[in-house]
């Protein structure tokens, strides 16, 4: 006698053919990776919005926060250099410019000696803008964090580590750096002033540009113009004192020199230029600096739009994170490319349109007939096909077995079952259905079919033949399903039994010589019951709750029951609400 037991691979070829996909167009790239984020961008398009105009806002308010910077300008071209004339010479000794005076000139400007001369002149150690400004809020985040986590300095008497000698104590070196409190303002206020004025040469030409920012546009011309006039008063200066230095100058030259320091330092006090001409200056003015009409900074646009464009790249990126770090199932397409296996069908939420969680078990179970229009119906029915054509190749004259499994108790194993079992006993085949939630399935409606239920447990432990079982009749569960309870009311029952007997075969057996049967498996991460029982279906669905159930989980029920040599045929995901 020969026994046809087909093996794993030719029955999942024979159910479902996975050779048929199709494959991915290596070309599609960079448009298969755009394509995708412009459905990323529109599914989570309320996210976007809403992460743009926050960072619209916030950039808005801190760039209308933010206090106005004029920025004052002046420039001056530098000429050759005159050599100061003593009797019997002339000026043909001229000096011709190169790049290296010009940028020996553009350090001069930045000197110390030029700065603090200005500084000096304009009395700009008053001025409240270079003054001590109290501190930011993460000025003193960041000074508490350091003073947390700074390391403890030498504490008097402390020991050195080369010498081992007593180290000098902290109070002498500290009273040898004290400074008095003015100096260290006007050392602060230098600073910062300082740091407001820019000098830059004009591409590779001889003019220079000296800018001053403040929030005074009076003051910044001011200070640009001082500027301008000190440098011109270093030079005229220095000419001045290399006349005087020789033996036989001019008077006339020496007049002329000594009126054209004096216009300079009068400039350079009341932040304007030379009233005279200075042709000894090495430099011609070519720009005064005007008080500025608009601010220079911020750009409250600019920064508007960098705002807007950073909260949009927050909100890209926080949907990535999520997306990378979420590992819960969501929709069809995602959970077939994780698992490889094909998803049959989403159920919606029943419990929408009826509550599924008041009433008594008719009304529940009931559903699915009393509103056939229902999304929830037409994805049971879609669902039911979808397991036919899976399940063609050995449809017969006698029934197939379908399981249905689930990693955890409350993904809607036992509604989706006897779901299916309506629409399969509606469509004129007898159905029966093992159910491992029963606490969900309640039976104990007192109608007058309703007959005392064993449990496949108390079958297999009181070794009933298959006749001797007695299924509950539950009409009032939609036209005579016969229903089972897997476990046991019975702890010890439960402990004992093994359902790879092979009684639960000839009980299994016996149903369907009836008609088709459901299996409701139990949780397969809770106990190996499913897998032993999984081996006795025909096909094994796969349920998913959406936002629930982790792909990880799918993954080790497919790999649990795929080891116990069950035939696993796809995925459903559920969308019902727990």
């Amino acid at each position: 006698m020969t026994q046809n037991n087909p093996s794993l691979l030719e029955r999942s070829s024979r159910l479902w053919r996975l050779d048929d996909t199709p494959a991915d167009n290596p070309n599609e790239g960079p448009v298969a990776l755009l394509r995708s984020m412009c459905a990323l961008a529109l599914q989570h398009k309320t996210k976007l919005i809403l992460c743009t105009a926050v960072g619209i806002g916030l950039a808005a308010f801190h760039a209308h926060s933010l206090p106005r910077i004029y920025t004052a300008t002046a420039t001056l071209l530098l000429e050759p250099r005159r050599p100061t004339l003593a009797s019997g010479q002339d000026g043909s000794g001229a000096q011709n410019l190169d790049l290296n005076r010009a940028d020996s000139e553009l350090q001069i400007i930045r000197s110390e000696r030029l700065l603090s001369a200005v500084f000096d002149s304009l009395n700009l150690e008053a001025s409240a803008e270079l003054g001590p400004q109290p501190p930011r809020m993460l000025d003193l985040v960041v000074s508490n964090v350091r003073r947390i986590f700074s390391e403890p300095g030498t504490g008097t008497g402390a020991v050195t580590s080369e010498t081992g000698k007593t180290a000098r104590s902290d109070g002498a070196v500290a009273t040898n750096n004290i400074e008095p409190p003015a100096t260290n303002a006007r050392q602060a206020a230098f600073q910062s002033f300082a740091r407001r004025l820019d000098v830059r040469r004009v591409g590779q030409s001889y003019v220079m540009e000296i800018s001053y920012s403040s929030s005074d546009p009076v003051l910044a011309a001011r200070v640009a113009n001082a500027a301008v006039s000190g440098y011109i008063l270093q030079a005229v200066s220095f000419k001045a004192e290399m006349a005087q230095a020789g033996t036989e100058v001019l008077q006339w030259r020496l007049d002329a020199l000594a009126s054209q320091v004096d216009a300079a330092t009068d400039a350079m006090k009341q932040g304007k230029l030379p009233a005279i001409p200075t042709p000894d200056g090495d430099a011609r003015i070519i720009g005064a600096a005007l008080p500025p009409l608009s601010p220079s900074a911020p750009r409250p646009s600019l920064i508007t739009a960098l705002g807007g464009v950073l909260g949009l790249l927050a909100g890209f990126s926080m949907i990535a994170l999520n997306l990378a770090l979420d590992r819960k199932v969501r929709n069809a397409k995602d959970l077939m490319r994780d698992t490889g296996i094909p998803c049959l069908g989403t159920l919606p939420d029943a419990a929408s349109r009826v509550d599924l969680r008041r009433g008594s078990h008719n009304r529940r179970s009931s559903v699915i007939v009393n509103l056939p229009g229902s999304a929830y119906a037409v994805a049971i029915r879609d669902l039911r096909t979808s397991i036919e054509i899976a399940c063609s190749a050995i449809r017969n004259e006698r029934g197939i077995v379908i399981a249905v499994a689930g990693w955890e108790t409350g993904t809607g194993v036992s509604t989706l079952c006897l779901s299916l079992a309506q629409f399969i006993s509606r469509s004129g085949r007898y159905t029966t259905l093992f159910n491992a939630e029963m606490g969900q399935i309640d039976l104990s409606d007192d109608g007058p079919d309703a007959l005392p239920t064993t449990s496949l447990a108390d079958a297999l432990v009181a070794d009933m033949r298959p006749e001797q079982v007695i299924f509950g009749n539950g009409r009032g569960d939609g036209d005579g399903i016969a229903v089972l309870p897997i476990h046991s009311e019975n702890a010890l029952t439960n402990l004992y039994v093994d359902f790879r007997d092979r009684r639960v075969a000839r009980i299994v057996e016996a149903a369907r010589a009836r008609g088709d049967v459901l299996l409701g498996l139990p949780s397969v991460g809770g106990s190996t019951d499913a897998q032993a029982l999984a081996i006795h279906a025909d096909a094994v669905l796969i349920v998913a709750s959406a936002g629930r159930t982790t792909t990880e989980q799918v993954n080790d029920t497919l790999q649990q029951l795929r080891r116990s040599g069950a035939n696993v045929i796809g995925t459903v995901i559920n969308r019902a609400k727990a």
